[in-house]
């Protein structure tokens, strides 16, 4: 068996685990700090939307014209008044794309360019794009994203609780922030595609986190019949027990990805496959991060606020102080690098958590009751 596949059966067995709940406080501020260097950026840099929402005209010369990208550039943007974007296409023409020009406009951009370019007019082939049209597009893609996060919020609240279908909404919002904000940071041009791989991403994230909503609401059942664990040590079991596939899936993810966007959107000039592969690429690094460190370390600070689970946390504190001043071995569960023994006669059989249980008194006192490793 591979390391990595050891260390995730341990992980999976409770044998070793790292804190991530007792840790949240650092996500939770990491996650602001990051959060709000995305707002900044998106309320100085702004969007650069594409001409899908702002409207425009896309003009594609011949095969094989001869004038160079840049020079096209100079050309369109000379004759346009705006900015343009120029792509040299597989055939050899060039596709010069101008946003937010009024379409009456076009007649006479596409005369000058083909004076600049010494092109007849007539080989131009202009394509236009009106305002309301990239209106329209824009309104139906909030609307989607809208019925989207609604739709997802009550069937979480359905299928679990609405403390977990809280803390994938905030981790979606979160997701959905930061990649909105790494757009306007580097300039990168939004279009439907970016839509497209925005809703792509966000859907990734909210099954990476039900898998562990899943493994929490199954080890949480009938959790306040024991009095070994509290609700955030169980959490963080839930996240432990599937860390190693949150992270093979992630990984494989993202190298494909990792090619559109590198390889082909920036060694190979394919600057159309990089609307979408941004928003691939930072949303699943993102919804990966915001399923282990944001989603189930808020749904256990929520439920550790009922008096159920607080009552709980005090019966579990008083036992373990019980058991340390009349000197048993009684590991304190909080999902530390600790082999678990094995469970004694006397307790309970609801088993929830990790199997980090006391030393049998049997087996004399200050001995661990299992190896360790």
């Amino acid at each position: 068996m591979s390391k990595l596949g050891s260390l995730g059966a341990r992980l999976h067995h409770g044998e070793v685990g790292y804190g991530f709940v007792k840790n949240r406080k650092i996500w939770y501020g990491i996650s602001i700090l990051i959060t709000i260097t995305a707002i900044v950026g998106l309320a100085v840099r702004g969007l650069h939307m594409g001409i899908e929402f702002q409207g425009g005209a896309v003009f594609t010369t011949p095969k094989n014209t001869n004038a160079s990208v840049s020079r096209a550039e100079e050309d369109a943007e000379r004759a346009s008044g705006h900015d343009a974007i120029v792509q040299k296409l597989g055939d050899g023409s060039l596709r010069i794309q101008i946003s937010g020009i009024d379409t009456d406009k076009s007649d006479q951009i596409k005369e000058k360019l083909s004076q600049d370019l010494k092109i007849d007019a007539e080989q131009i082939n202009a394509e236009l794009v009106g305002p309301s049209w990239g209106d329209q597009i824009a309104n139906k893609a909030w609307q989607g994203l809208g019925i989207f996060l609604v739709l997802v919020v009550i069937y979480l609240a359905i299928a679990f609780e609405w403390r977990m279908a809280l803390a994938a909404f905030v981790a979606l919002i979160h997701d959905i922030t930061i990649t909105v904000g790494i757009y306007a940071l580097v300039g990168f041009e939004v279009t439907p595609g970016t839509v497209i791989g925005l809703l792509t991403i966000l859907g990734y994230s909210l099954y990476d986190t039900v898998v562990v909503f899943d493994s929490l609401k199954e080890q949480t059942r009938d959790i306040t019949k024991q009095t070994r664990w509290t609700y955030a040590e169980i959490a963080n079991r839930s996240i432990n027990s599937t860390l190693v596939r949150s992270i093979n899936t992630t990984v494989v993810a993202l190298l494909p990805v990792a090619g559109l966007l590198f390889i082909g959107g920036g060694v190979l000039g394919a600057g159309m496959l990089n609307d979408i592969s941004l928003s691939l690429f930072v949303g699943l690094a993102a919804g990966a991060y915001s399923s282990i460190f944001i989603a189930t370390p808020l749904v256990a600070d929520l439920k550790e606020r009922e008096p159920q689970m607080k009552a709980l946390k005090k019966r579990v504190l008083a036992k373990r102080a019980q058991a340390a001043a009349k000197g048993d071995s009684l590991e304190t569960a909080d999902d530390t690098d600790e082999a678990y023994g094995d469970e004694p006669e006397d307790t309970a059989t609801v088993v929830v958590g990790p199997r980090n249980q006391p030393a049998s008194r049997t087996r004399g006192r200050g001995r661990p009751s299992g190896k360790r490793r």
